[in-house]
């Protein structure tokens, strides 16, 4: 699944020498690995409290978010 995820530069940076230096092509790898990691330091409370959230927002603040965050991100200058 695709996602966007917002970094800091220096976050960024770091990860990018990290994926090169691995020989992977983007950040995808490693930041699975991270938050693999991540979840599996959780226990289970805070798990049930996570996937608790799953549905709380309605299709139409999802719909609503989306259109915001499109918006948005259509002002984003690319430095590539």
């Amino acid at each position: 699944m695709r996602t966007t995820v917002e970094l800091d530069d220096d976050t960024h940076a770091a990860i990018s020498a990290l994926a090169r230096r691995r020989g992977d092509r983007g950040l995808s790898t490693i930041v699975q690995t991270a938050l693999d990691l991540y979840l599996s330091s959780l226990d289970a409370e805070e798990i049930d409290a996570t996937l608790a959230l799953r549905g709380s927002v309605s299709e139409t603040s999802a719909a609503q978010m989306l259109e915001e965050m499109t918006r948005v991100r259509s002002g984003w200058r690319s430095t590539a």
